[in-house]
């Protein structure tokens, strides 16, 4: 269980669910333990937020479990997809633990977003990855056929491809050293959507520089410090109806996993301090 998430599943205003999908991984495996490692690397976080006044336990975050996936990627994101939706007709708020980042799509199909905020080191905007469409590779790719726009933030790699795709008016990209002012214009209410409309929030944790945050995949020098991450969840949360972090691993002694959890807390911590001001 991901602790403090002690609300019953009926009370629950925020649902946590696993997706230890490790079946495109392109370079060091493990995703599958991601969802473990994050819930046990965040077992000494104080249940007591200062900024917001406001207690982890108390906020309504319940533990749905994995959903343990199967080697047809396609059919279990369907799958997963339709066990997030679940949440969403319950008026809850979907927190999906990965796993590879392929699962964002599931998130994004269950939301059913007007837009996708992204933070990851790579585009993501392949239309195949070895002949394989739903590659975590493409997985921002995918979404588009869901979202009516894509902010990537923090990417820094792609193929000539992606990056002649992320020229659509359809998609934005913020290079690492543009993502302090992108944060700051989200904060100002000069970017994202109005309350009429969705945004999914996916924090590939790859986004962090791999000196934070070594325990990933595919990991990318010259990327952006764990504070960076937390100001940009902290700006969008208020806008979100769904959050994952994906793409932790067992490579490293917790650090990302560590991670992984706190930028997890922040979003809910924000996003009911955003939803308890305007009531």
């Amino acid at each position: 269980m991901f602790p403090g998430a002690t609300t019953d599943r009926e009370a629950a205003s925020y649902v946590v669910v696993g997706a230890p999908l490790d079946a495109t991984t392109t370079f060091q495996p493990g995703t599958r333990f991601g969802p473990d490692r994050i819930r046990r690397f965040s077992e000494s976080s104080d249940d007591y937020d200062h900024r917001t006044d406001s207690r982890f336990t108390e906020l309504g975050v319940h533990d749905a479990g994995d959903v343990h996936p199967w080697d047809d990627v396609e059919s279990y994101l369907d799958h997963l997809a339709a066990e997030l939706r679940g949440i969403t007709f319950d008026d809850a708020v979907p927190a999906l633990l990965g796993g590879e980042h392929t699962v964002t799509y599931a998130g994004v199909e269950a939301v059913d977003p007007d837009v996708l905020v992204v933070l990851d080191a790579h585009l993501d905007l392949r239309e195949d990855y070895a002949g394989n469409p739903w590659s975590h590779a493409c997985v921002t790719r995918r979404t588009l056929d869901v979202v009516d726009h894509a902010y990537v933030i923090g990417a820094r790699t792609g193929s000539a491809a992606e990056w002649e795709r992320a020229e659509a008016d359809d998609v934005t990209v913020v290079p690492p050293e543009n993502v302090g002012e992108w944060t700051r214009s989200v904060q100002d209410g000069d970017i994202l959507p109005g309350e009429d409309s969705s945004v999914y929030l996916s924090v590939d944790i790859d986004a962090a520089d791999p000196g934070y945050a070594p325990g990933t995949g595919t990991m990318e020098p010259f990327g952006l410090s764990p504070r960076e991450l937390r100001d940009a969840v902290r700006a969008v949360a208020p806008h979100a109806d769904g959050v994952d972090v994906v793409e932790v691993n067992d490579r490293d002694d917790g650090q990302t996993a560590a991670l992984a959890g706190k930028l997890l807390r922040e979003f809910v911590f924000t996003h009911a301090h955003a939803a308890t001001r305007r009531d």
